[in-house]
């Protein structure tokens, strides 16, 4: 049983890549808002006993550079067969849980508080892979490092809020 799109199919052409533009720019957002709160967040993340797995602070830019292209393109590639569905509302607050990390973590010092944030971030990601699964495998493949990194970061979370 497929997702009843709230808007109909949508046209090729110029509306499909100013849906991409759209998707493009909301995961800019989300992605400024955790810049924004983490000023400062190198000196910060250096001063946090840590453990020794930790990846270094210059590796978290280039990641989630790749990372927050994927699920732009993802996000687009189920839009363009489906409209907003079900499946993207979840996507859509996923990202506001991306967003909302940074802050709690390195803006308020709250890494407990972040952790649980973290935690429901990271269902709702594999919810987003489970429900983009039945409209585009390609989408829900390209949203499978982005799982992988936020359990990494789960972990770290928790491995840092342990030890602080």
């Amino acid at each position: 049983m497929t997702a009843k799109p709230l808007s109909p199919r949508l046209p090729a052409g110029g509306t499909r890549w100013l849906g991409l533009l759209g998707f493009g720019l909301a995961v800019l957002c989300t992605a400024v808002v955790g810049s924004l709160a983490a000023t400062g967040s190198k000196a910060e993340y250096a001063s946090l006993e840590q453990p020794a797995w930790a990846p270094p602070s210059w590796l978290f830019g280039p990641v989630w550079t790749i990372l927050y292209v994927l699920i732009a393109i993802a996000g687009w590639l189920v839009w363009q067969r489906t409209g907003w569905t079900r499946a993207l509302t979840v996507y859509a607050v996923q990202l506001a849980l991306n967003a909302a990390w940074t802050p709690l973590f390195f803006a308020a010092g709250r890494y407990g508080l972040a952790l649980v944030e973290i935690m429901v971030l990271w269902v709702l990601i594999l919810a987003t892979i489970v429900l983009f699964w039945r409209t585009s495998r390609l989408a829900a493949a390209l949203l499978v490092p982005y799982l992988a990194w936020v359990s990494f970061a789960t972990a770290l979370n928790a491995a840092i809020w342990s030890a602080n």
